[in-house]
């Protein structure tokens, strides 16, 4: 709570426009569930820089925008219709584009345009009538298309879910650091591969499947890693974290409660989330090495395999497909 009442206070103190809500409640909670289709709380200055994630909720119809591990906006949505369902899972912005028109909707105006996948999903400014109305897309207040416009950039992680809770983030230990277990057991079976050159640079994403056992990396939402990982114990849940910083103390990790997770109230015991898994530790100093603040961490017991029976999360790349 105490983030979400910073988040308040610095509302209060930032001017807001015709299209948000007068925030008249000590509750900010509150505020986001009497917001009506169209309106959206912005308030940058709570945390001006650091790493930017979005999570969508399907259940809802919010979005909540982090900078830093600090909600800094939430807006009222429209996601896809029966027929036309959004997807969920943990994508990345592959291209921006201000003044957009639809390749599959006879041109319709997509303003602020960040596509997520290259089937036609995207993050747009459009009309909120109040429930699922796209083709699959998320439709934002035009307003707030255009600030979260201003604060994003290529590679970004969003997280889209079905879950209504509003999520809550809290620090966590290193999820990616190995305990002495971790080292001194024989590495999972099978070969890795890692190709850095195919994405040089660009935002870091993780995903951890724990019903492949495996984990790929992705650079600026390209794969340029895989390798098979040994779950030590289950994972009935997905499971998020983002790096808020970097610096002579090591990683700082914020855990993102999501799939009806309550927020933390303390930091999670150190080996809760590293023995989930063990990787050829080569392969965990490679990806050591790419870490810059913003990266991600998924871990799911989804399937990440292409197939059309079973439960599997949408992982989308950057390659045209």
């Amino acid at each position: 709570m105490a983030m979400m009442s910073a988040l308040l206070l610095g509302m209060l103190s930032v001017p807001l426009s015709a299209q948000q809500p007068t925030l008249d409640t000590s509750s900010v909670l509150e505020t986001v569930e009497r917001l009506k289709p169209g309106e959206y709380i912005w308030a940058p200055d709570i945390a001006p820089a650091g790493p930017v994630l979005i999570i969508i909720s399907l259940a809802n119809q919010r979005a909540v925008t982090y900078r830093n591990g600090v909600p800094i906006g939430v807006s009222t949505v429209s996601t896809g219709k029966p027929g036309h369902e959004t997807p969920t899972g943990l994508f990345t912005i592959l291209q921006k584009h201000v003044d957009h028109k639809s390749n599959l909707y006879d041109d319709a105006p997509m303003p602020y345009m960040q596509r997520l996948t290259w089937g036609g999903v995207a993050l747009h400014g459009g009309n909120l009538p109040g429930y699922p109305a796209s083709h699959g897309c998320i439709r934002l207040p035009l307003g707030f298309a255009r600030l979260l416009y201003g604060v994003t950039r290529l590679g970004l992680t969003v997280v889209i879910t079905k879950e209504a809770a509003v999520p809550r983030v809290a620090p966590v230990p290193d999820p990616m650091r190995p305990t002495a277990s971790d080292i001194d057991d024989a590495p999972p079976s099978g070969p890795f591969t890692w190709r850095p050159e195919l994405s040089p640079s660009g935002p870091v994403s993780i995903v951890i499947s724990t019903a492949d056992r495996r984990m790929i990396v992705l650079r600026n939402g390209r794969q340029i890693g895989s390798a098979p990982i040994a779950p030590d114990t289950a994972v009935d849940r997905t499971t998020a974290y983002t790096l808020r910083a970097i610096d002579e103390t090591g990683y700082h990790w914020l855990h993102i409660p999501l799939s009806g997770e309550a927020s933390p109230a303390q930091q999670t015991a150190p080996s809760e989330d590293r023995n989930r898994l063990r990787v050829a530790e080569e392969f965990r100093r490679s990806i050591a090495a790419i870490l810059t603040e913003g990266a991600t961490v998924l871990v799911t017991n989804d399937s990440l395999a292409r197939s059309e029976t079973g439960r599997r999360l949408t992982v989308i790349t950057g390659e045209d497909e």
